[in-house]
């Protein structure tokens, strides 16, 4: 069993992309056999990059206002709100406020 504060994982840059961050609080690394749970912080202004991958996305917002961008547009959200992405399906995550946007993103493991 693993119980901490997710602030005691290590934010990381996320790919690269200014005012992007990812803790990876639970991972295969904690013995999860299936899903890897993450806390994203996005800066006001900024966003994950628009792009899609063969997994789903399940993801809960925490704190902030933004949008979530798909292939048709783009649908807000605010705290409290629950988003799911298909497999396959294009997504960027915007931050539409003026403080962070704070996600959990809980996606399967990728099988090697």
């Amino acid at each position: 069993m693993k119980v901490q504060h997710y602030e005691c994982t290590a934010a990381e840059p996320a790919e690269d992309i200014p005012g992007l961050s990812v803790r990876w609080v639970i991972s295969e690394e904690d013995g999860a056999p299936n899903f890897a749970m993450r806390v994203f912080d996005v800066a006001s202004g900024a966003a994950s990059p628009f792009h899609q991958h063969p997994w789903e996305h399940e993801v809960f917002i925490l704190q902030g206002k933004g949008a979530v961008k798909g292939a048709t547009g783009e649908t807000p959200f605010e705290a409290g709100y629950v988003v799911y992405v298909k497999p396959d399906e294009q997504h960027q995550f915007v931050n539409k406020g003026d403080d962070i946007l704070r996600f959990i993103c809980l996606i399967p493991h990728l099988k090697k």
